[in-house]
């Protein structure tokens, strides 16, 4: 009888503190997700994608405020180039132009050298002028295009990097559960999404800066439109 209470009182121990573990693995806190720990796990492919993105918001920035500083529309300059042109003060109009600093001063100072000439010759000075104005502001543009198509293709390289990996770990260990393949899903999964996010902005701030710039250039167009006419007006 003795026997069997001790060994009663022997299970209901053990059952209390299985209980009692299995309370604590329920209220302790589930493991958190972190940022940082998903880039490790996404592998070496997370280096290029990484470097990447840097590179991408370098160019984006830097070109940004390079095209949003030539966008500013000086009304003043145009009012004083027409001003020294009527009164016949070329020089003081060129000086103007080349003060300015801008875009447009440097076509309507080229212009101001040709006149003289024939309209088509000056009307060519400043489209040659602003050719190179827009291809100032067009440098390293493209390299946004190509990290929107390379950054994906990156992420695809590591979702097959996570397939290897894990028919690797499954043949070196002959186990299927997912502690396992679970290796091999990070990098899978954490490589494509990089690559799609690294992608797609990318991509966005390509088209961003193209449609700045084309604005710049509908600008330019127009001022050196009333240039010409301005040019033309004593002729009339």
């Amino acid at each position: 009888m003795t026997l069997l209470f001790l060994q009663a009182t022997d299970t209901v121990h053990k059952l209390a503190d299985s209980i009692s573990r299995t309370g604590q693995q329920l209220a302790s806190p589930p493991e958190e997700l972190r940022f940082g720990d998903l880039i490790l796990k996404g592998g070496w492919v997370m280096i290029p994608i990484g470097v990447l993105a840097v590179l991408g918001l370098v160019i984006f920035f830097e070109r940004y405020f390079t095209i949003r500083k030539a966008s500013k529309h000086d009304s003043n300059l145009m009012i004083q180039v027409r001003g020294s042109i009527v009164a016949g003060q070329l020089e003081s109009a060129k000086a103007i132009c080349r003060n300015s600093n801008t875009p447009l001063g440097r076509m309507l100072q080229k212009g101001l050298l040709r006149i003289g000439r024939p309209i088509k010759d000056i009307e060519g000075a400043i489209e040659n002028v602003g050719k190179l104005e827009v291809s100032k502001l067009e440098k390293n543009i493209s390299i946004l295009g190509i990290i929107a198509g390379i950054a994906p293709m990156f992420g695809f390289l590591g979702t097959i990097v996570g397939v290897i990996k894990i028919f690797f770990d499954i043949s070196k260990t002959g186990d299927f559960s997912i502690n396992v393949i679970s290796g091999g899903l990070y990098v899978k999964m954490i490589t494509s999404a990089a690559g799609l996010m690294v992608g797609i902005v990318a991509y966005v701030g390509y088209h961003i800066l193209n449609i700045m710039v084309d604005r710049v250039i509908l600008r330019l167009e127009t001022d050196s439109i009333e240039f010409i006419d301005l040019l033309e007006e004593p002729s009339k």
